[in-house]
């Protein structure tokens, strides 16, 4: 599983993987958004946890369909599936490799960016503990919804469309947990809420991957 993970890390940096294009998405996002809602320190101090949850959502989205596509079309693939790795351990180490070149990332740069929207002080420690817990729970959904496209022809949009509902109670809890937090009536709920969210994904999406994989390998 270690040398997997070392295999997907270095594919990811080398090739492209998404490694540096999430985290330009990121930054494009965050400076056009004080461009179309106007330069209002007020406003943007209101929104700014919201806009950098949604940024961080749309840019982990875009590398999404290369957890499992480039393996699949090479072969790679049908061979780990016959591996004494379990495919339940090789989805779950392809979602822990897309976090760690993209949702990582993404959670250290948020309250750099947040400056650039006017985030009030109280706000970065929450927005990072808050993408710390959930931004593990977007790649193993992402995972999920990557193993359901496999194969597909133009199975981008589709993933896009099967995973975004289901990003939605992460995104709600973790813009959510950052408002309570500057607000002072307490973070604590949405906060365990979402990190019940990631553990509930890491202890069942595993599973439902590697059934999904399996069939479309037949």
């Amino acid at each position: 599983m270690i040398a997997l993970l070392r295999r997907d890390l270095a594919l990811a940096v080398r090739a492209g993987g998404g490694f540096g294009l999430g985290l330009a998405f990121f930054l494009i996002v965050v400076v056009l958004v004080p461009f179309g809602v106007g330069p209002d320190r007020s406003t943007l101090t209101l929104i700014a946890p919201g806009i950098l949850w949604v940024a961080a959502l749309l840019a982990a989205l875009l590398s999404l369909d290369r957890i499992f596509a480039l393996d699949f079309e090479d072969g790679s693939l049908a061979l780990l599936a016959t591996a004494p790795l379990p495919l339940e351990g090789i989805a779950l180490i392809k979602a822990l490799a897309h976090w760690i070149t993209t949702g990582l990332p993404l959670t250290l740069v948020a309250p750099a960016l947040g400056f650039f929207l006017n985030m009030a002080p109280d706000a970065y420690g929450y927005l990072l503990v808050s993408l710390a817990l959930g931004t593990p729970a977007l790649s193993m959904i992402g995972s999920f919804g990557a193993a359901l496209t496999v194969g597909l022809r133009r199975g981008g949009l589709l993933l896009s469309l099967l995973v975004l509902p289901l990003y939605v109670p992460t995104l709600i809890f973790g813009a959510e947990a950052v408002r309570r937090g500057v607000d002072g009536t307490g973070a604590t709920a949405p906060l365990m809420l979402m990190g019940a969210i990631t553990l509930g994904c890491f202890a069942l999406l595993p599973f439902a991957s590697a059934a999904v994989l399996r069939i479309n390998l037949r």
